[in-house]
């Protein structure tokens, strides 16, 4: 099925170049004498990559039929990921450039979304926001509050993000996956 630029939005599928991208952003652009091009933000579904890049207005290409489904992560083997489809049962591996900077984010158990095509897992989704554990931070002192700056915290995945000073060893917080900010304390130990 052929799609126009056009009709570009984003989370809408297409082959371009025999691989698969999800475009992100897309930009109608009308210039004084010239024709019209779409400028668009696209990810490369397989790399994880993401290019800028101009079409021509009304340039088809082929859509991309994907279909999502629930998973759920179960562990980490070197570089492989785990996932468990959480209506059958059925174990998936997806490589360590698949899972992308999702890994950053999951823990044993987190829910994700698997994206395929045409059978073949091609990445994951992660919710927007994940609840992880402080391991690892320096201790607040008495009188910090929310308003007075910042301090790296390390997570129960290992990843290090900026938190409050108020937050210590033991807390939960909510952090954005898309950004690695974090958002809220969720509870403390």
């Amino acid at each position: 099925m052929a799609i126009s630029t056009n009709e570009f939005r984003p989370g809408i599928t297409v082959i371009i170049d025999g691989e698969i991208y999800m475009v992100l952003e897309a930009q109608h652009v009308k210039l004084g004498r010239g024709g019209a091009h779409v400028r668009t933000r696209i990810k490369h579904l397989l790399t994880g990559n993401v290019l800028e890049r101009n079409f021509k207005a009304g340039e088809e290409f082929e859509q991309a039929i994907v279909e999502r489904r629930p998973y759920q992560f179960l562990y980490q083997q070197g570089d492989e990921f785990v996932f468990m489809d959480v209506e059958t049962y059925d174990q998936v591996s997806l490589n360590s450039e698949q899972v992308g900077d999702a890994a950053l984010f999951m823990k044993e158990g987190t829910e994700v979304i698997m994206v395929f095509h045409e059978g073949n897992p091609l990445m994951i989704e992660l919710p927007t926001a994940v609840e992880l554990k402080v391991v690892e931070t320096d201790p607040g002192v008495r009188g910090d509050t929310a308003a007075g700056g910042s301090k790296p915290a390390k997570l129960e995945t290992g990843t290090v993000i900026q938190v409050p000073l108020f937050i210590n060893v033991g807390d939960v917080v909510r952090v954005d996956t898309r950004t690695g900010r974090y958002i809220e304390r969720v509870k403390s130990s």
